[in-house]
């Protein structure tokens, strides 16, 4: 069992075709994701269809001039297609799941049977929703992209209170694409430390266009990474700027998977066959029986084949047992009174 696990973020780059969302779920498999992940809203469950400056995106956005409502609505993925997306995938062998953004989208995955929540970082600091989906009992994975330390310790403490203790907190910078000088990636070491008595695990939601932000954040301790991704962001959708195609993300798997390997575990035990080209003590000139070790006749030396290196100063001065040849590996059972 992988212990990374990898979930494609399909959100809007369906791009409105039902045929394209099985498309890329398929390609998630192929690309060796464990999950796919939707967004299950509308526009009318996430705000309300009002064109004043309030509810006009203008923060340097990728989406900067259009009203909140029509974006919204543009991007949604029809839930009535959600309960055949899951049998499809189910079909073949790649989980799906979904971010549910109030009661109702809750109330409507548990009809269609995913197995766990993931609650998006504008989403994180709305309590209901958190105690809704929480109260469940599946396993709850929360960005954080917006959340101060405190309230990512409240949106813990929510969960807990429902006696829902499978919590994943994702690192996350809220920006679409985000830039890695901006990720922080440190503070997943942070995290870890903090809430490791609590039984939380870490990972990273990751909107930059890089796999090296991902890798890094596995060789820090992320235990789950969340990616967008699309067929070719070519196909345009909401969120194909900052998406990855098949290729990409089957590179990037790859190198966690590498790097998953590579970390390996705690050891410090050394392999004899390695030890090969180390030093040890040599005879480098013929020494006579009753002659003494003298720096001229023995040196520290590769290969290892002879005594530790550490022993040299207790040799030196010594007597030899026996004749010893130029070119012998140095034995204990050469030396008198040793």
């Amino acid at each position: 069992m992988n212990s990374v696990y990898i979930i494609a973020e399909m959100s809007a780059n369906h791009c409105g075709d039902k045929e394209l969302a099985k498309k890329i779920i398929k390609a998630a498999k192929e690309s060796g994701a464990d999950a796919i992940k939707l967004q299950t809203y509308s526009a009318d469950t996430l705000t309300i269809d009002c064109k004043n400056d309030c509810f006009r995106l203008n923060n340097g956005t990728l989406w900067d001039g259009k009203y909140l409502y029509d974006l919204y609505k543009e991007a949604y993925t029809p839930w009535e297609w959600q309960k055949e997306l899951k049998a499809y995938a189910d079909s073949i062998g790649i989980e799906l799941f979904s971010t549910p953004f109030d009661k109702s989208s809750v109330d409507f995955l548990e009809k269609i049977g995913v197995k766990k929540y993931k609650i998006a970082s504008f989403e994180a600091i709305d309590y209901e929703l958190l105690k809704y989906a929480a109260s469940k009992n599946k396993p709850m994975i929360i960005s954080t992209g917006i959340s101060s330390f405190e309230e990512i310790q409240e949106a813990i403490d929510i969960c807990k209170s429902y006696n829902n203790n499978d919590i994943t907190i994702l690192k996350c910078t809220s920006a679409y694409p985000a830039k890695a000088e901006d990720m922080n990636l440190i503070t997943i070491k942070d995290m870890m430390e903090k809430f490791y008595r609590q039984g939380i695990k870490i990972g990273l939601s990751d909107h930059t266009m890089t796999n090296e932000v991902a890798i890094a954040a596995v060789a820090l301790g992320a235990c789950v990474i969340e990616k967008h991704f699309t067929l070719d962001r070519a196909l345009g959708g909401a969120d194909a700027d900052f998406s990855l195609n098949p290729n990409e993300f089957k590179n990037l798997v790859n190198s966690i998977r590498l790097t998953e390997k590579s970390l390996g575990k705690v050891s410090y035990s050394v392999d004899p066959k390695n030890r090969f080209l180390a030093r040890s003590l040599f005879v480098v000139k013929d020494i006579k029986k009753g002659e003494k070790f003298t720096p001229e006749n023995v040196r520290s030396i590769r290969p290892n084949y002879g005594l530790h290196p550490k022993y040299y100063n207790d040799i030196i001065g010594k007597r030899a047992r026996s004749d010893i040849k130029f070119g012998t590996p140095l034995k204990f059972e050469f030396i008198e009174n040793f």
